[in-house]
C-alpha cells in the first residue's frame, strides 16, 4: 500500500528514466546514496516506536490517517508472524520505513488480503503467494534532500520477492499514483477502487508479475540488485536463541564491482 509517492514521483518524473544516458545518470546518484544506506529490521524497542511515529509525522502532513494523541500509526497487522518492519537509515539517521507481508496459504495475513480478500484468497488457497509491502512514509524534511529515498525503500520490496521466491508483488495505492507503478513495474490493476481501514482516501489493486520485469528492472535500476546473504539477514526468522542482525548493508555495490 502506497501512502507516500509525491517524493518517488519527484524521483520518477521529467522522463529521466526513458533516456539511457540521463537513467544512467540517475542510477549512478541512487548507487551513490546506497552506500550511505543502511537496512534495520524494526521488531521491538526504540527503532519500532520511532518508525511508528515517522509514518505518523508523514502520513499527518498530507492528511492521510486522521489525528491521534499518541501520535504513532500502528494496527494488528504490524504483530502478524508474517510481517517484516524496517527502518531505512543514511548516515545513521532514520528517513523511511516500510513493512513487508509474505502472504501465502499458511499466513494470508496481509493489507492487501484485509482489503481484497475476495480476490485474493482464492489464489492464496489456490498456492500462489505474493510479497505485499504497505506502511511506506518518509520524513518529509529529509525526502526534500535525498529524492532518492523511495527507490532506496522499495528496494526491500524487490528482495522480499527473491528471498522469498514470489512471483508476485501486490501494491494497494492510490489511484493516482498508478501510472508509477505501470511505468516502473509494469504493475497491472485486479482490484476496484475501495476503502482501507484508517485511511483518508480510496485504493486500488495492483500486481506486478516479478519473473517478467526482473531483468529489465536490474537493467535499469542496477541498485535493485542484493546478494542472497543480504536478503536472508533482512527476511530469515532467527532460530531459538539467535540474535537478528543489529543493520544490514546493502550488496548492490558487489555487482558493479564483480562487472
Amino acid at each position: 500500500m502506497d501512502v507516500q509517492l509525491e517524493a518517488l514521483g519527484h524521483v520518477a518524473g521529467g522522463g529521466e528514466e526513458n533516456s539511457p544516458d540521463s537513467m544512467s545518470s540517475f542510477a549512478r546518484n541512487v548507487s551513490a546514496m546506497l552506500e550511505r544506506t543502511e537496512y534495520r529490521r524494526c521488531d521491538k524497542g526504540e527503532d519500532l516506536e520511532d518508525i511508528y511515529r515517522l509514518r505518523y509525522k508523514s502520513y499527518r502532513l498530507n492528511d492521510m490517517v486522521p489525528e491521534n494523541p499518541e501520535h504513532i500509526v500502528h494496527d494488528e497487522l504490524d504483530e502478524a508472524e508474517n510481517c517484516s518492519k524496517f527502518g531505512v537509515y543514511i548516515d545513521g539517521i532514520l528517513v523511511s520505513t516500510v513493512r513487508i507481508h509474505h502472504a501465502c496459504r499458511a499466513t494470508p495475513q496481509s493489507p492487501s488480503t484485509t482489503v481484497y480478500g475476495d480476490i485474493l484468497r482464492p489464489m492464496l488457497a489456490a498456492g500462489a503467494h505474493f510479497a505485499d509491502p504497505s506502511r511506506f512514509a518518509a520524513d518529509p524534511d529529509w525526502s526534500k534532500v535525498y529524492p532518492q529515498i523511495p527507490y532506496l525503500t522499495l528496494r526491500l520490496a524487490g528482495m522480499a520477492c527473491f528471498y522469498f521466491d514470489a512471483p508476485y508483488c501486490l501494491s494497494t495505492i492510490r489511484p493516482e499514483h498508478a501510472g508509477f507503478y505501470r511505468r516502473i513495474y509494469s504493475s497491472e490493476q485486479i482490484g476496484e477502487l475501495r476503502d482501507y481501514p484508517g485511511l483518508n482516501y480510496k485504493v486500488v489493486l495492483y500486481r506486478a508479475n516479478v519473473a517478467a520485469i526482473r531483468e529489465r528492472s536490474f537493467s535499469r535500476f542496477p541498485f535493485f540488485r542484493s546478494t542472497s546473504l543480504e536478503q536472508r539477514m533482512l527476511f530469515e526468522t532467527p532460530g531459538a536463541g539467535e540474535l537478528a542482525p543489529l543493520t544490514i548493508l546493502p550488496t548492490a555495490k558487489y555487482f558493479r564491482e564483480a562487472a
